[in-house]
């Protein structure tokens, strides 16, 4: 099974992970150092070609589309961190590398932390970007809550409009991508450019897999000793967060705590999707890693 290419010269090809499983990759880029892009969700897709190309002279960069999402084989899970943690190492196989920096966003900055724990010998650094830690949830949701409903509401029928689609109506497959192009508008700081940002994330759209982001939400929240983990773990990790994020950057304190080789950067105009609003700072922080 293959898909054709997407886009910046990349070619896509398939990766089978070891349970049979079809997932969509890409490679690009011509710097010496693999770089491989875990997205967010989960339940997504990759949404990293901007990134790719933004690094395609200092990198050669793999994006993937995990499990069930995007344009990955459709399948029935398993939806479990040691799972994806197992898919994202096929990756590392299929393209033949022996080593690799990874950057992941948002819940793919988890799933790219639990690979550096499970397999450190293999990650050369870790770029964790706009993630939400290793605390409890309940730390930081109330207040991403609070502060979406506020970002949303700077245009109040939008506001309006989502109330309508989470009134707990069945969605259509358009009223579905309305809703999300609504939700991820909020993410970004510039209400204006927001939807415009969003509506780009949406294109193409491949629906949210949510039975694989309520399973992959609930395992990621029972995993054991990941504070231990981190305080004997020996990569190095930027913790990359944009000042404006709408989920509280306190919640990244726990995990920043417990590193002992971590470096944070945090770019005051950017909010979730960080190599969006500030490029140039997105770049110049990941090259450090690169370096």
């Amino acid at each position: 099974m293959t898909w054709t290419g997407s886009g910046s010269g990349s070619k896509s090809e398939t990766v089978t992970a070891d349970d049979g499983t079809r997932l969509w990759a890409t490679r690009s880029g011509r710097g010496a150092e693999p770089l491989v892009l875990c997205h967010g969700g989960p339940g997504l897709w990759d949404m990293f070609e901007d990134v790719a190309v933004m690094l395609s002279d200092r990198a050669t960069v793999i994006r993937w589309d995990q499990r069930g999402c995007g344009r990955s084989e459709r399948c029935a899970g398993p939806w479990t961190t040691q799972r994806f943690v197992a898919d994202l190492d096929a990756v590392r196989r299929h393209f033949g590398l022996t080593h690799m920096t990874l950057l992941g966003h948002s819940w793919g900055a988890r799933l790219a932390l639990d690979y550096t724990l499970a397999h450190p010998g293999r990650v050369n650094a870790l770029a964790y970007v706009a993630g939400t830690g290793i605390g409890p949830d309940e730390a930081w949701q109330p207040g991403y809550r609070r502060n979406f409903l506020t970002r949303l509401g700077r245009i109040p029928e939008h506001l309006a409009r989502w109330h309508e689609l989470t009134s707990g109506a069945l969605l259509s497959h358009e009223e579905e991508r309305e809703q999300a192009v609504l939700r991820w508008s909020a993410e970004f700081v510039d209400p204006e450019r927001g939807m415009e940002h969003a509506r780009r994330m949406a294109d193409p759209w491949f629906g949210v897999n949510s039975v694989c982001n309520r399973s992959l939400m609930a395992d990621s929240r029972r995993a054991p000793g990941i504070h231990q983990a981190c305080r004997t773990l020996d990569v190095p990790v930027l913790v990359l967060d944009g000042a404006q994020d709408i989920r509280p950057r306190s919640a990244v304190d726990s995990l920043e705590q417990a590193l002992p080789r971590v470096r944070r950067v945090s770019l005051s105009g950017a909010g979730h999707q960080v190599w969006v609003e500030d490029p140039a700072g997105f770049r110049q922080a990941v090259e450090d890693v690169l370096a």
